[in-house]
């Protein structure tokens, strides 16, 4: 009979190796030499090696089998001393949750999924739901309460949430005995998989309900209550726990996520807490100066306009903007000048605006200084 190899050797780690490292030899081992990944003439050498290793990690995996062995080596550690599952062919102890860890890597399934009972039906959360809501920008500013309609899901009235035709009853599913589960062998572990006849359920329906089609539910639509917090913004969305879809065997809803979508305003632009608007002004107010009035939220307030205020020119009203959800304050109204050049002129307005335009050529550079910047830079640039 062959010598049995150091444990510390066949998993390639230290005598003070620490359980991580153990454990992390061992996945990498398990996940070399699993029979599953290995067949033809490399079957059988991979299949000693794999059995090796989990003889070892088990061993390594205790600290009382730990210690036992690193005292007394193998006689320490003698099968025929351990109880039932505790030896190198038990899954009890560290194995177990090793095993765990490299289930889902060899079988292609995540620890722990959508949620389930081991040994028994499969529990699932059920779907998140998505709502778009669009609302006005005074609105998203002073919050709102409102309400929405929704799809729901309720008791069959005619099946009484059997799923089951009247007259009918439902079975206990005869693949799975009501368990919602099966054992399938996958190389050398027996796995448990959902029910592929009742998909997890335990029960199957000979004659299902024709208003329900079996799923002992019906479809409906509800009004749920939502409220708008003030200053929320465009892409923001409202969690409304458990207004999702209903989970599966009794598991959890879902929830509704309610997406805001502010609708863009006639006059107003928002960048975060802040709000920018343009404000059309005339030539002569822009030349002589004078008092208008610009929009805010909550109604109009009068600004000065300076004399020779220039087109483009940015007036700052402080806390007229939005305050946000997040922000202790609120933001800044920004209006932005824009100077309008008259159009559809009579002759003598023609006539008005010729002569003022000679009697400021005669002024010289005092009555356009944009303009002697301008042309002393196209001197600049030809010269």
């Amino acid at each position: 009979m062959a010598t049995k190899r150091d444990y510390y050797e066949t998993l390639g780690v230290p005598k003070n190796a620490s359980e991580e490292e153990i454990k992390k030899a061992y996945r990498k081992l398990a996940m070399k030499h699993h029979p599953d990944r290995n067949q033809g003439d490399t079957a059988k050498d991979s299949e000693a090696k794999f059995k090796e290793g989990k003889e070892a990690y088990e061993m390594l995996s205790d600290a009382n089998k730990r210690a036992a062995y690193d005292q007394h080596g193998f006689a320490g550690v003698d099968p025929n001393m351990r109880g039932p599952g505790g030896g190198a062919e038990g899954f009890g102890g560290g194995f177990a949750e090793a095993f765990g860890d490299i289930f889902g890597d060899v079988f292609g399934q995540g620890r722990g999924g959508a949620g389930g009972q081991r040994g028994g039906r499969q529990v699932y959360r059920g779907s998140d739901l998505s709502y778009a809501m669009e609302i006005s920008l005074e609105d998203a500013a002073r919050g709102k309460e409102t309400q929405i309609r929704i799809p729901t899901w309720e008791g069959c009235d005619i099946c009484h949430g059997t799923g089951a035709k009247v007259g009918t009853k439902v079975i206990t599913c005869t693949t799975c005995h009501g368990q919602g589960s099966v054992q399938m062998r996958q190389g050398f572990f027996s796995v448990q998989q959902t029910c592929p006849t009742c998909r997890g359920t335990g029960k199957l329906i000979p004659e299902p309900c024709v208003a329900c089609s079996g799923q002992g539910k019906i479809k409906k639509q509800k009004t749920l209550e939502v409220k708008m917090p003030a200053g929320i913004d465009d892409g923001m969305r409202i969690r409304s726990a458990g207004n999702g879809e209903p989970g599966t065997n009794g598991g959890p809803a879902g929830d509704l996520y309610i997406e805001v979508r502010v609708k863009k305003h006639d006059i107003f632009e928002r960048d975060g807490d802040d709000l920018h608007c343009n404000v059309p002004i005339s030539m002569i107010t822009a030349t002589l100066g004078g008092e208008i009035d610009v929009p805010t939220l909550e109604g109009k307030v009068a600004i000065d306009i300076p004399e020779g205020t220039q087109a483009g020119k940015q007036f700052r009203l402080r806390g007229k903007g939005v305050k946000g959800v997040r922000s202790s304050y609120p933001g800044d109204l920004y209006c932005h000048i824009a100077v309008e050049t008259p159009v559809k002129l009579t002759e003598h307005q023609r006539k008005l605006l010729k002569e003022l335009d000679e009697s400021l050529k005669k002024g010289g550079n005092r009555h356009s200084p944009t303009s002697d910047s301008w042309t002393d830079k196209l001197k600049n640039l030809f010269t």
